[in-house]
């Protein structure tokens, strides 16, 4: 059975991580899935109380439905607080999100 926790080599050797961020001016909270180099693998946007998903997107989306990922890795951000999250914890919103942005509004 597969350990999930933060620092889980991926299948091409590669160390992922995974965490939260709030953005409180725009009541929003970030998810992202970082590689070793920092850059955003894939990340989640939840807006206001009812966490409506705006975006659940990968590195590698070319479809604008599912938002897009951050254009500077998060060795270049200021400001910020990470709440350290497990793989399982996020697949879990991402899984979520997803859906919810296939199926357009509501």
């Amino acid at each position: 059975m597969e350990v999930l926790k933060m620092g889980v080599p991926s299948q091409d050797g590669e160390s992922m991580r995974w965490f939260r961020s709030y953005w409180g001016e725009a009541d929003t909270w970030f998810y992202f899935e970082v590689g070793d180099d920092g850059w955003v693998r894939r990340q989640i946007e939840l807006e206001g109380p009812a966490l409506r998903p705006v975006a659940a997107a990968t590195a590698e989306d070319d479809d604008a439905r599912y938002g897009f990922t951050a254009e500077s890795p998060v060795t270049d951000w200021e400001g910020h607080v990470e709440v350290p999250l497990t793989l399982r914890e996020f697949e879990v919103v991402w899984v979520d999100a997803r859906q919810r942005l296939m199926a357009g509004p509501v």
